[in-house]
């Protein structure tokens, strides 16, 4: 039976696809080629419907258990197999899943500051010509109605920052020696020392791995013309003009749509003070509850003042 023996599970937009791709390269461990296979976010076939993209994204999930299973068929041997799926830690019903399935499972969890996290999420997804609201709060402000129409959890720009709560509800199902917890600054900052953290949790040698992988991060996309607006509404429709054409062919625009959309870039933007003093007070019983359950502190996701706290250096995914 081919299961994975730990999960990075934890969050979007906080270096997973980074550890992923360092973690692909160390000798005892086997990641598959499919980043964010998805297998735990459902009990069968994953929904139908849902916001920009979201169908699309759909297709992608490895939701039958053989399919699931053959991933980590290629494995050699007495080798460590594991994937990152980093919804796993938002989707309280997954806990469960996970639980049920591989119950010895080790988890690792990359947190970063909840404001910043939901801004990258919302640069990704501006990006990629999917987010309709060209303002953050504003995107930020329309959550509700968009979790009520059924959008995918990576439109939970808010909601998948509250790791407080997230985290009380995994460590009732697992033991808190099998969660390893890691900050996304970490892995930038001290890459070395993070992977090296990492490898002793999972069991394996250390110090082979030294650095991550440079991901390709496109600078943000302008949005002051018609060209882009037109391409940027295609792009939310799947690619199609109208709904004439079957679905391959509308995943198979998308590349020539963003090759478009991203021949004029800017500057990437950041969070600003502003935007930082209105989405604090969302976060600050939960970050409080962090505290608590992990008895570390968070005191720096607590600044209105990005520029009070520690300097961002370059995104890592």
């Amino acid at each position: 039976m081919s299961l994975p023996d730990f999960l990075i599970a934890g969050v979007p937009k906080a270096g997973t696809t980074a550890l992923h791709a360092a973690l692909t390269g160390h000798p005892e461990l086997f990641l598959p080629s499919v980043k964010e296979p998805k297998f735990f976010l459902s009990d069968g076939p994953p929904p139908v419907h849902g916001g920009p993209g979201d169908v699309q994204t759909y297709q992608e999930h490895v939701w039958r258990r053989p399919d699931y299973e053959a991933l980590f068929a290629p494995a050699e041997p007495g080798a460590l197999r594991g994937e990152a799926t980093p919804f796993y830690l938002h989707d309280l019903a997954a806990h469960d899943r996970i639980r049920a399935l591989v119950p010895d499972v080790r988890i690792i969890l990359l947190l970063r500051d909840p404001v910043d996290r939901a801004h990258s999420n919302w640069t990704h997804l501006w990006n990629a010509g999917l987010e309709p609201e060209a303002d953050f709060l504003a995107a930020c402000r329309a959550e509700p109605q968009r979790r009520a129409a059924g959008w995918a959890q990576f439109w939970h720009y808010l909601d998948l920052g509250r790791y407080g709560r997230q985290l009380e509800h995994l460590y009732q199902r697992f033991p808190r020696e099998q969660v390893l917890l890691l900050r996304y600054r970490d892995l930038k900052d001290a890459p070395a020392a993070t992977l090296d953290r990492v490898c002793a949790f999972l069991g394996v040698r250390t110090g082979l791995l030294t650095a991550i992988p440079k991901e390709n991060v496109n600078r943000h996309v302008v949005h002051d013309n018609a060209v882009n607006r037109v391409l940027r509404g295609l792009l939310r429709a799947g690619g199609t003009f109208g709904h004439r054409f079957p679905v391959p062919l509308r995943l198979a625009a998308r590349g020539p749509l963003l090759t478009l959309l991203h021949r004029r870039k800017g500057t990437r933007p950041v969070t600003t003070p502003a935007e930082r003093a209105e989405l604090l007070p969302y976060f600050a019983e939960d970050i409080a509850l962090l505290q608590d359950i992990t008895g570390e502190r968070y005191d720096d996701w607590l600044s209105v003042d990005r520029h009070a706290r520690a300097p961002e250096t370059p995104p890592i995914q």
